[in-house]
């Protein structure tokens, strides 16, 4: 008996066993999107396809690939809500096929037909549907037939879906016209500039009394920054080119090996117009010849732009059997019918570009100059590696210096200063970085040089004697007293102006400046001027500090937007444009939510993780 009791737990433990294999080894079915979890989630009866969910996030990652110029792993896309994006517009989608599944809104296969002749992705040369290149394109996408005419299907009825709902939209004239104003409205004010010129009598000289009392008002202009005090050792191309030998055969050698950047043939820039057969050729040639049709209406009839056909500069061989015809034009041109590597073709020759040669002789000052840098850099390059083991081995700088040709050099550096080696975009970033007890590490510069760098001490903020910035001193206070007495005197004119005084009378010479709008400006006076201008009221004037200068502003009136101008219909369109897309997505995204919420949404989050798991 005790045995039997054994081999039954045995039993139900392999079974266990089994089971847990079973249930472990089911999420595999997710890893190639092909196995028993089929789908992240669901609306309704609509299910959201785990591959759908892969191919929609790897859009998303390539997109942003595309226009940052950087691989963005999905970790990284995560912290961004990528991945939450893409489920959203998923759930939406699926929102919308559940309602159009529900209602019966579908289209009929000559719609869908329709559609895919008219996919440029699966036309052949001619033009015209083919279906290998139709095949071809769906299994680089891992689609078949049936499945990528579902969803033209399906996103066609969504289509209109979505235009049912959003279709009655109209712009509120209330909200586009109070934006209108408000961009548009317009100001024509008079304004008069007083600067140095315009004070009656020139500055004293100050007294030392006067300097100190600026000099300690104003001391974190006198002070010099926090600084780095560095040692490093450093070496750069230039340093070195007096000792390159420069080896007319290897010169030679570069000019032939760049001989097509010297040596440029005679070449033609030309347009090519395929056609599928003889036949059509012929037609269109006759047609051409006839006066029907214009080169242009002939390849736009084909459904191509003029850069479609465009094969920019080419050379005789370059063209092949058409060459010879294409290079015996004199002036630009049509050619008839003739054989090229796609078939046959009619070519036009829109310009000539003579032959150009360059010389040895001629390109050799600036053959030097490439060589010689050239051999530098590589010099410096071979002999980085022995630079780097002497610091891996404990070599000071100092020792550097003294076994290699680098140069051994001192700087107090700060962050601003970008003079000699402190213009290399790598030493500053260096030397921002650098912390006491560093050991110096060999760097390359921007131009194949290579440095090395040590902090030897911290400089604190140093407030400089007024002897030693008397000059920047005297020129800040003499500047505060200019400003000080434009301002009174602005102060004197404006109240007169604004009491009805006539600028010309107080020998000023205003400048009127009429129909302003807010995005415009005065050449010369501050970034706020025009806002401060759209701040006044009619009739107000008031004065606007500038750069060394004070303004005088009165506000002549404040007109409503131009209705007879071209640029005010085109705004007014683009306001109602864009009202209606904003309030048609409002629509759309609420009436989605909507339907989430009728239909009821489940999301598998096992089937996501497993899908987001496979990608880096």
């Amino acid at each position: 008996m005790t045995g039997g009791k054994t081999g039954s737990v045995s039993k139900l433990f392999v079974w266990i066993i089994l089971l847990l294999l079973i249930v472990g080894l089911g999420g595999f079915g997710v890893s190639n999107f092909g196995g028993s979890v089929r789908s992240i989630g669901a609306v309704g009866d609509k299910e959201i396809s785990v591959d759908d969910y892969a191919r929609a996030l790897q859009q998303e990652l390539r997109a942003f690939q595309a226009q940052t110029g950087q691989t963005l792993p999905l970790q990284q896309a995560r912290v961004f809500g990528l991945d939450q994006n893409v489920i959203q517009r998923l759930i939406a989608t699926a929102a919308l096929d559940n309602e159009t599944a529900r209602i019966g809104l579908s289209v009929g296969d000559e719609q869908v037909r329709r559609q895919l002749l008219d996919i440029a992705a699966f036309q052949g040369i001619d033009g015209q549907f083919d279906r290998d290149a139709y095949r071809f394109a769906l299994q680089q996408s891992n689609l078949n037939e049936r499945e990528y005419e579902t969803r033209i299907r399906e996103e066609t009825a969504r289509t209109l879906l979505q235009g049912a709902v959003i279709g009655g939209v109209e712009p509120s004239e209330t909200f586009a016209n109070s934006i209108l104003n408000y961009v548009a409205e317009r100001r024509t004010f008079t304004w008069i500039r007083l600067d140095e010129s315009s004070l009656v009598s020139p500055l004293q000289e100050p007294s030392e009394e006067d300097l100190t009392t600026y000099y300690q008002a104003n001391t974190a202009d006198f002070t010099e920054p926090e600084k780095k005090r560095i040692s490093y050792v450093w070496i750069a191309p230039d340093m070195i080119l007096d000792t390159i030998e420069i080896d007319d055969e290897a010169l030679r050698a570069l000019y032939d090996s760049r001989i097509e950047e010297f040596v440029i043939p005679e070449r033609r820039l030309i347009e090519r117009l395929v056609f599928a057969n003889q036949s059509d050729a012929d037609a269109a040639d006759q047609r051409l010849n006839s006066g029907e049709i214009s080169f242009d209406d002939l390849v736009a009839e084909r459904g191509l732009s003029l850069t479609d056909i465009d094969l920019g500069d080419v050379t005789k061989s370059e063209l092949g059997a058409a060459g010879e015809t294409l290079f015996e034009l004199t002036e630009p041109g049509v050619t008839n019918p003739l054989s090229s590597s796609l078939g046959p073709a009619i070519f036009r020759m829109n310009g000539i570009l003579p032959a150009q040669e360059t010389t040895f002789e001629e390109a050799r000052r600036s053959l030097v100059d490439e060589f010689a840098l050239d051999r530098a850099r590589r010099i410096i390059a071979d002999g980085a590696t022995n630079i780097d083991d002497l610091l891996a081995g404990g070599a000071s700088l100092e020792e550097i210096a003294e076994e290699t040709e680098m140069r051994l050099e001192k700087i107090d550096w700060w962050d601003g200063l970008g003079e000699r080696i402190a213009s290399y975009n790598s030493f500053r970033d260096a030397a921002r970085d650098v912390n006491d007890g560093d050991f110096p590490e060999l760097l390359e510069l921007e131009d194949g040089g290579y440095f090395a760098l040590r902090l030897d001490d911290l400089i604190d903020p140093t407030l400089s004697p007024i002897d030693e910035v008397r000059d920047k001193v005297v020129s800040g206070w003499e500047n505060q007293q200019t400003e000080a007495r434009l301002l009174e005197l602005a102060e004197q004119l404006s109240g007169q102006i604004a009491e009805g005084v006539l600028p010309e009378s107080l020998g000023l010479s205003g400048t009127l400046a009429s129909d302003l709008t807010r995005d415009g400006f005065i050449e010369g006076a501050p970034d706020s001027f025009v806002t401060d201008v759209f701040g006044m009221a009619k009739g107000d004037v008031t004065i606007i500090e500038g750069f060394g200068a004070v303004y005088i502003v009165r506000l002549d009136s404040i007109d409503p937007p131009d209705q007879t101008s071209p640029d005010t219909e085109s705004l007014q369109a683009n306001l109602d444009q864009q009202i209606v897309q904003s309030v048609s997505q409002d629509i759309f995204e609420a009436y989605a939510r909507a339907l989430q919420n009728s239909a009821g949404l489940s999301l598998n989050q096992t089937a996501i993780t497993a899908v987001n798991a496979q990608f880096p």
